[in-house]
Protein backbone atom coordinates (compact mmCIF):
# COMPACT_ATOMS: atom_id res chain seq x y z
CA UNK A 1 0.00 0.00 0.00
CA UNK A 2 1.36 3.41 -0.99
CA UNK A 3 1.20 6.43 1.26
CA UNK A 4 -1.19 9.21 0.28
CA UNK A 5 1.36 11.37 -1.55
CA UNK A 6 2.78 8.57 -3.67
CA UNK A 7 -0.75 7.39 -4.50
CA UNK A 8 -1.51 10.91 -5.76
CA UNK A 9 1.74 10.99 -7.74
CA UNK A 10 0.96 7.62 -9.35
CA UNK A 11 -2.58 8.75 -10.17
CA UNK A 12 -1.27 11.93 -11.82
CA UNK A 13 1.26 9.96 -13.86
CA UNK A 14 -1.28 7.36 -15.02
CA UNK A 15 -3.86 9.98 -16.00
CA UNK A 16 -1.31 12.09 -17.86
CA UNK A 17 -0.08 9.01 -19.72
CA UNK A 18 -3.66 8.04 -20.59
CA UNK A 19 -4.19 11.55 -21.93
CA UNK A 20 -1.00 11.90 -23.99
CA UNK A 21 0.35 8.41 -24.64
CA UNK A 22 3.86 9.78 -24.01
CA UNK A 23 6.30 9.06 -21.14
CA UNK A 24 5.54 11.44 -18.29
CA UNK A 25 8.22 13.67 -16.81
CA UNK A 26 8.53 14.63 -13.16
CA UNK A 27 7.69 18.23 -14.14
CA UNK A 28 4.43 17.09 -15.77
CA UNK A 29 3.55 15.05 -12.68
CA UNK A 30 4.20 18.07 -10.44
CA UNK A 31 1.95 20.23 -12.65
CA UNK A 32 -0.95 17.75 -12.51
CA UNK A 33 -0.90 16.49 -8.95
CA UNK A 34 -2.33 18.27 -5.92
CA UNK A 35 0.66 18.06 -3.60
CA UNK A 36 2.77 21.01 -2.50
CA UNK A 37 6.27 19.56 -2.72
CA UNK A 38 9.47 20.24 -4.62
CA UNK A 39 10.41 18.68 -7.96
CA UNK A 40 13.16 16.77 -6.15
CA UNK A 41 10.54 15.10 -3.93
CA UNK A 42 8.53 14.12 -7.02
CA UNK A 43 11.64 12.62 -8.63
CA UNK A 44 12.30 10.65 -5.46
CA UNK A 45 8.68 9.42 -5.36
CA UNK A 46 8.89 8.33 -9.01
CA UNK A 47 12.10 6.43 -8.27
CA UNK A 48 10.32 4.65 -5.40
CA UNK A 49 7.32 3.86 -7.59
CA UNK A 50 9.72 2.38 -10.13
CA UNK A 51 11.37 0.23 -7.46
CA UNK A 52 7.90 -1.01 -6.45
CA UNK A 53 7.21 -2.02 -10.05
CA UNK A 54 4.42 0.51 -10.63
CA UNK A 55 6.19 2.59 -13.31
CA UNK A 56 9.05 2.07 -15.71
CA UNK A 57 11.40 4.31 -17.66
CA UNK A 58 11.61 3.33 -21.36
CA UNK A 59 14.83 5.31 -21.87
CA UNK A 60 17.28 6.90 -19.46
CA UNK A 61 16.45 10.44 -20.56
CA UNK A 62 12.71 9.82 -20.97
CA UNK A 63 9.88 10.15 -18.52
CA UNK A 64 8.06 7.19 -17.01
CA UNK A 65 5.06 5.10 -18.04
CA UNK A 66 2.76 2.91 -15.92
CA UNK A 67 3.32 -0.84 -15.74
CA UNK A 68 0.40 -3.31 -15.56
CA UNK A 69 0.91 -3.30 -11.77
CA UNK A 70 0.67 0.50 -11.81
CA UNK A 71 -2.55 0.40 -13.78
CA UNK A 72 -3.91 -2.24 -11.40
CA UNK A 73 -3.18 -0.08 -8.35
CA UNK A 74 -4.71 2.93 -10.08
CA UNK A 75 -7.89 1.06 -11.03
CA UNK A 76 -8.28 -0.37 -7.53
CA UNK A 77 -8.02 3.07 -5.93
CA UNK A 78 -9.61 5.47 -8.41
CA UNK A 79 -13.20 6.66 -8.34
CA UNK A 80 -15.36 6.75 -11.49
CA UNK A 81 -15.62 10.22 -12.97
CA UNK A 82 -18.86 12.18 -13.19
CA UNK A 83 -20.39 12.14 -16.65
CA UNK A 84 -21.39 15.29 -18.46
CA UNK A 85 -25.11 16.00 -18.42
CA UNK A 86 -25.28 15.58 -22.20
CA UNK A 87 -23.86 12.06 -21.96
CA UNK A 88 -26.24 11.05 -19.17
CA UNK A 89 -29.20 12.46 -21.08
CA UNK A 90 -28.16 10.56 -24.22
CA UNK A 91 -28.10 7.27 -22.31
CA UNK A 92 -31.44 7.99 -20.61
CA UNK A 93 -33.18 9.03 -23.83
CA UNK A 94 -31.89 5.95 -25.66
CA UNK A 95 -33.48 3.54 -23.20
CA UNK A 96 -36.64 5.59 -22.74
CA UNK A 97 -37.30 5.53 -26.48
CA UNK A 98 -36.41 1.92 -27.21
CA UNK A 99 -39.28 -0.56 -27.41
CA UNK A 100 -37.88 -3.44 -29.46
CA UNK A 101 -37.36 -7.12 -28.68
CA UNK A 102 -34.52 -8.11 -26.38
CA UNK A 103 -32.01 -9.10 -29.08
CA UNK A 104 -32.40 -5.76 -30.89
CA UNK A 105 -32.12 -3.85 -27.63
CA UNK A 106 -28.86 -5.60 -26.73
CA UNK A 107 -27.40 -5.11 -30.22
CA UNK A 108 -28.26 -1.41 -30.25
CA UNK A 109 -26.89 -1.05 -26.71
CA UNK A 110 -23.48 -2.32 -27.82
CA UNK A 111 -23.45 0.36 -30.50
CA UNK A 112 -24.46 3.08 -28.05
CA UNK A 113 -21.76 2.07 -25.57
CA UNK A 114 -19.08 2.06 -28.26
CA UNK A 115 -20.14 5.46 -29.58
CA UNK A 116 -19.94 7.04 -26.13
CA UNK A 117 -16.68 5.44 -24.97
CA UNK A 118 -14.92 5.17 -28.36
CA UNK A 119 -13.98 1.58 -27.50
CA UNK A 120 -15.29 -1.69 -28.92
CA UNK A 121 -18.25 -2.75 -26.77
CA UNK A 122 -19.77 -6.13 -26.01
CA UNK A 123 -23.16 -6.97 -24.51
CA UNK A 124 -23.73 -10.54 -23.34
CA UNK A 125 -27.35 -11.61 -23.14
CA UNK A 126 -28.80 -13.64 -20.27
CA UNK A 127 -29.12 -16.87 -22.24
CA UNK A 128 -31.76 -19.46 -21.44
CA UNK A 129 -30.55 -20.13 -17.91
CA UNK A 130 -33.55 -18.57 -16.15
CA UNK A 131 -35.86 -18.16 -19.12
CA UNK A 132 -39.07 -20.14 -19.43
CA UNK A 133 -39.22 -22.44 -22.45
CA UNK A 134 -42.29 -21.98 -24.66
CA UNK A 135 -41.52 -24.52 -27.34
CA UNK A 136 -39.11 -27.30 -28.25
CA UNK A 137 -38.80 -29.14 -31.57
CA UNK A 138 -36.54 -31.86 -32.95
CA UNK A 139 -35.17 -31.76 -36.48
CA UNK A 140 -33.54 -34.88 -37.94
CA UNK A 141 -30.36 -33.82 -39.76
CA UNK A 142 -29.63 -37.30 -41.01
CA UNK A 143 -28.13 -40.45 -39.55
CA UNK A 144 -27.63 -40.18 -35.78
CA UNK A 145 -27.62 -36.34 -35.76
CA UNK A 146 -30.58 -34.36 -34.37
CA UNK A 147 -30.99 -30.62 -33.82
CA UNK A 148 -33.06 -29.43 -30.86
CA UNK A 149 -34.68 -26.03 -31.45
CA UNK A 150 -35.72 -24.25 -28.23
CA UNK A 151 -37.98 -21.18 -28.16
CA UNK A 152 -37.87 -18.98 -25.06
CA UNK A 153 -40.52 -16.75 -23.53
CA UNK A 154 -38.86 -13.64 -25.00
CA UNK A 155 -38.92 -15.10 -28.50
CA UNK A 156 -35.26 -16.05 -28.56
CA UNK A 157 -34.36 -19.26 -30.35
CA UNK A 158 -31.63 -21.68 -29.29
CA UNK A 159 -30.24 -24.47 -31.45
CA UNK A 160 -28.32 -27.45 -30.15
CA UNK A 161 -26.95 -30.26 -32.33
CA UNK A 162 -27.02 -33.66 -30.63
CA UNK A 163 -25.27 -36.77 -31.93
CA UNK A 164 -26.97 -39.99 -30.82
CA UNK A 165 -25.46 -43.48 -30.69
CA UNK A 166 -27.98 -44.83 -33.24
CA UNK A 167 -30.07 -43.71 -36.19
CA UNK A 168 -33.55 -42.81 -34.88
CA UNK A 169 -36.76 -43.41 -36.78
CA UNK A 170 -39.28 -40.65 -37.45
CA UNK A 171 -41.72 -42.30 -35.05
CA UNK A 172 -39.10 -42.39 -32.28
CA UNK A 173 -38.26 -38.72 -32.81
CA UNK A 174 -41.95 -37.77 -32.71
CA UNK A 175 -42.42 -39.62 -29.43
CA UNK A 176 -39.23 -38.14 -27.94
CA UNK A 177 -40.34 -34.64 -28.97
CA UNK A 178 -43.70 -35.19 -27.26
CA UNK A 179 -41.93 -36.15 -24.02
CA UNK A 180 -39.56 -33.19 -24.25
CA UNK A 181 -42.39 -30.72 -24.86
CA UNK A 182 -44.25 -32.03 -21.81
CA UNK A 183 -41.11 -31.70 -19.67
CA UNK A 184 -39.75 -28.36 -20.89
CA UNK A 185 -42.69 -26.13 -21.74
CA UNK A 186 -43.30 -23.72 -18.88
CA UNK A 187 -39.98 -24.66 -17.24
CA UNK A 188 -36.31 -23.65 -17.44
CA UNK A 189 -33.75 -25.77 -19.27
CA UNK A 190 -32.40 -27.07 -15.97
CA UNK A 191 -35.86 -28.01 -14.66
CA UNK A 192 -36.83 -29.62 -17.95
CA UNK A 193 -33.68 -31.74 -17.88
CA UNK A 194 -34.51 -32.89 -14.35
CA UNK A 195 -38.03 -33.85 -15.41
CA UNK A 196 -36.82 -35.88 -18.39
CA UNK A 197 -34.27 -37.79 -16.31
CA UNK A 198 -36.97 -38.53 -13.74
CA UNK A 199 -39.12 -40.35 -16.31
CA UNK A 200 -39.54 -44.02 -15.33
CA UNK A 201 -37.53 -46.20 -17.72
CA UNK A 202 -40.08 -49.00 -17.61
CA UNK A 203 -42.81 -46.74 -19.03
CA UNK A 204 -40.92 -45.34 -22.02
CA UNK A 205 -39.38 -47.25 -24.94
CA UNK A 206 -35.62 -47.47 -24.46
CA UNK A 207 -34.53 -45.70 -27.67
CA UNK A 208 -37.12 -42.95 -27.20
CA UNK A 209 -35.92 -42.35 -23.66
CA UNK A 210 -32.30 -42.26 -24.80
CA UNK A 211 -33.15 -39.60 -27.40
CA UNK A 212 -35.05 -37.48 -24.87
CA UNK A 213 -32.34 -37.73 -22.22
CA UNK A 214 -29.52 -36.93 -24.69
CA UNK A 215 -31.34 -33.84 -25.94
CA UNK A 216 -32.31 -32.70 -22.42
CA UNK A 217 -28.78 -33.11 -21.05
CA UNK A 218 -27.24 -31.31 -24.01
CA UNK A 219 -29.68 -28.41 -23.72
CA UNK A 220 -29.12 -28.04 -19.96
CA UNK A 221 -25.33 -28.04 -20.25
CA UNK A 222 -25.35 -25.50 -23.09
CA UNK A 223 -26.86 -22.67 -21.05
CA UNK A 224 -23.72 -20.54 -21.42
CA UNK A 225 -23.59 -21.23 -25.15
CA UNK A 226 -27.06 -19.72 -25.53
CA UNK A 227 -25.75 -16.42 -24.17
CA UNK A 228 -25.57 -14.40 -27.32
CA UNK A 229 -22.86 -11.76 -27.74
CA UNK A 230 -23.52 -8.43 -29.43
CA UNK A 231 -20.38 -6.58 -30.51
CA UNK A 232 -20.28 -2.93 -31.52
CA UNK A 233 -17.54 -0.57 -32.60
CA UNK A 234 -14.93 -2.91 -34.05
CA UNK A 235 -14.08 -0.04 -36.42
CA UNK A 236 -12.51 1.66 -33.38
CA UNK A 237 -9.70 -0.92 -33.20
CA UNK A 238 -7.33 0.69 -35.70
CA UNK A 239 -7.44 4.02 -33.88
CA UNK A 240 -6.72 2.43 -30.48
CA UNK A 241 -3.65 0.34 -31.33
CA UNK A 242 -0.88 1.54 -33.63
CA UNK A 243 0.49 -1.98 -33.95
CA UNK A 244 -1.39 -3.76 -36.75
CA UNK A 245 -0.59 -7.14 -35.20
CA UNK A 246 -2.35 -6.02 -32.01
CA UNK A 247 -5.42 -5.01 -34.04
CA UNK A 248 -5.51 -8.46 -35.63
CA UNK A 249 -5.17 -10.06 -32.18
CA UNK A 250 -8.17 -8.09 -30.94
CA UNK A 251 -10.25 -8.99 -34.00
CA UNK A 252 -9.46 -12.67 -33.50
CA UNK A 253 -10.30 -12.40 -29.81
CA UNK A 254 -13.71 -10.83 -30.47
CA UNK A 255 -14.52 -13.79 -32.72
CA UNK A 256 -13.79 -16.26 -29.89
CA UNK A 257 -17.10 -15.99 -28.08
CA UNK A 258 -16.19 -18.44 -25.34
CA UNK A 259 -13.10 -16.39 -24.40
CA UNK A 260 -15.07 -13.13 -24.57
CA UNK A 261 -17.69 -14.54 -22.19
CA UNK A 262 -14.95 -15.46 -19.70
CA UNK A 263 -13.37 -12.01 -19.97
CA UNK A 264 -16.70 -10.32 -19.24
CA UNK A 265 -16.95 -12.32 -16.01
CA UNK A 266 -19.76 -13.95 -14.09
CA UNK A 267 -23.13 -12.37 -13.42
CA UNK A 268 -22.54 -12.12 -9.66
CA UNK A 269 -19.23 -10.29 -10.10
CA UNK A 270 -20.52 -6.73 -10.28
CA UNK A 271 -18.19 -4.24 -11.97
CA UNK A 272 -14.79 -5.68 -12.89
CA UNK A 273 -11.62 -4.56 -14.64
CA UNK A 274 -9.23 -7.09 -16.17
CA UNK A 275 -5.99 -5.89 -17.71
CA UNK A 276 -2.73 -7.22 -19.10
CA UNK A 277 -1.92 -10.78 -18.08
CA UNK A 278 -5.24 -11.00 -16.20
CA UNK A 279 -6.96 -11.34 -19.60
CA UNK A 280 -5.00 -14.49 -20.55
CA UNK A 281 -4.09 -12.82 -23.84
CA UNK A 282 -0.34 -13.33 -24.24
CA UNK A 283 1.69 -10.09 -24.24
CA UNK A 284 -1.47 -8.09 -24.88
CA UNK A 285 -1.82 -4.36 -24.37
CA UNK A 286 -5.41 -5.00 -23.43
CA UNK A 287 -8.03 -4.25 -20.77
CA UNK A 288 -11.73 -5.05 -20.21
CA UNK A 289 -14.19 -3.05 -18.13
CA UNK A 290 -17.54 -4.78 -17.54
CA UNK A 291 -20.54 -4.88 -15.24
CA UNK A 292 -23.64 -7.03 -14.76
CA UNK A 293 -27.24 -6.12 -15.49
CA UNK A 294 -30.43 -7.82 -14.35
CA UNK A 295 -32.75 -8.81 -17.20
CA UNK A 296 -35.69 -9.63 -14.94
CA UNK A 297 -37.34 -12.98 -15.51
CA UNK A 298 -34.86 -13.89 -18.23
CA UNK A 299 -31.82 -13.82 -15.91
CA UNK A 300 -28.73 -11.63 -15.98
CA UNK A 301 -26.20 -10.44 -18.53
CA UNK A 302 -23.07 -8.35 -18.77
CA UNK A 303 -22.01 -5.27 -20.67
CA UNK A 304 -18.46 -4.06 -21.20
CA UNK A 305 -15.80 -2.34 -23.31
CA UNK A 306 -12.46 -3.60 -24.62
CA UNK A 307 -9.47 -1.33 -25.09
CA UNK A 308 -5.75 -0.84 -24.54
CA UNK A 309 -4.33 -0.64 -21.03
CA UNK A 310 -4.03 3.11 -21.66
CA UNK A 311 -7.80 3.30 -21.22
CA UNK A 312 -9.67 6.13 -19.53
CA UNK A 313 -10.79 3.82 -16.73
CA UNK A 314 -12.62 6.39 -14.63
CA UNK A 315 -14.90 7.36 -17.51
CA UNK A 316 -15.19 3.84 -18.93
CA UNK A 317 -16.32 2.43 -15.58
CA UNK A 318 -18.93 5.15 -15.14
CA UNK A 319 -20.34 4.81 -18.67
CA UNK A 320 -20.48 1.00 -18.47
CA UNK A 321 -22.33 1.20 -15.15
CA UNK A 322 -24.76 3.85 -16.44
CA UNK A 323 -25.54 1.76 -19.51
CA UNK A 324 -25.99 -1.35 -17.35
CA UNK A 325 -28.44 0.56 -15.15
CA UNK A 326 -30.26 1.77 -18.26
CA UNK A 327 -30.63 -1.79 -19.50
CA UNK A 328 -32.09 -2.87 -16.17
CA UNK A 329 -34.60 -0.03 -16.18
CA UNK A 330 -35.56 -0.73 -19.78
CA UNK A 331 -36.13 -4.41 -19.03
CA UNK A 332 -38.44 -3.51 -16.19
CA UNK A 333 -36.33 -4.76 -13.26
Amino acid sequence: MLDDRRSIVLQALVEEYIRTGQPVSSRAVLEHCSVDVSSATIRNDLAKLESYGFVTQPHTSAGRVPTPAGYRYYVDHCSPTKLRNATRERIESFFMGFHEELSKLLQQTSGLLSEITHYPAVVMGPGFGDEIVQGLHLVHLGGPVVMAVTVGATGRVGQEVVRLRFNPTDAELDEAERLLIAAFEGATLTKGNERVHALPAEQVPDRVLRIARSVAASSATSVDATRELYVGGTSQLASLWEDLAQVHTMLELLEQHGHVRRLLGSDDEGTSVRLGAETDVVDADFAVVSTAFNAGGTGSGRVGVFGPMRMDYRRAIRVVEEVGDGLEDSLGT
